[in-house]
């Protein structure tokens, strides 16, 4: 059993990234339940993905202090949902910024050292580039499956099962560079 979260914003592929974790776990047997709540998502509102598997589950929400895994997609974004992780959890964060609306019409500004800031709030978390891996492996868009290789890494799910899970799930023009996306979070991970 395992609670996942996604966050981050609108035009970053939560949905795709909570579509694969899903395919992965539910062609294990498993019940599966997928939600999406999500402000003003269109390319720059907060966008949040739940997800919930084990051999029943009764709802797809998840309350704060329960998440196993976090995703996100950018630093502000882990710091507003960061009360969401259990305390044994782990938050999986793209290591870039962007900027929120009240911030670019200046009303707002960027917190500061955000990584130092769950780290002496004892958020359990990791950092890294994933933008800069996904246009490694060929399109800035794989930010997404970047970060799911980073989750799959972590948890106890055969990797061939998540490599089909993108197959089944992204467009056949895309496999091949979302399995190379993968592959360089997965390496992260066990790195």
């Amino acid at each position: 059993m395992a609670n996942i979260m996604i966050v981050g914003v609108g035009g970053q592929g939560t949905l795709l990234a909570s579509r694969i974790i899903g395919n992965a776990v539910a062609s294990m047997g498993c019940d599966v339940k997928v939600s999406e709540v999500h402000g003003m998502s269109q390319r720059g509102g907060s966008v949040v993905t739940y997800v919930r598997y084990s051999e029943k589950v009764a709802s797809p929400i998840i309350e704060p202090g329960q998440a196993d895994y976090i995703l996100a997609f950018e630093e502000l974004e882990a710091l507003r949902w960061s009360s969401y992780l259990k305390k044994d959890g782990l938050m999986i964060v793209n290591a870039n910024n962007i900027d929120p609306m009240p911030v670019i019409t200046g009303q707002a500004k960027y917190p500061e050292n955000i990584p130092g800031i769950l780290k002496d709030a004892g958020v359990p978390s990791m950092f890294f580039d994933a933008l800069a891996m996904a246009k490694e492996a060929g399109t800035e868009k794989a930010v997404n499956v970047v970060l799911v290789g980073a989750l799959a890494a972590g948890m106890d799910i055969d990797k061939e099962i998540w490599e089909n899970a993108i197959r089944a799930t992204v467009k056949p023009a895309f496999i091949d560079v979302n399995l190379k996306a993968f592959q360089m979070g997965y390496e992260i991970k066990k790195a």
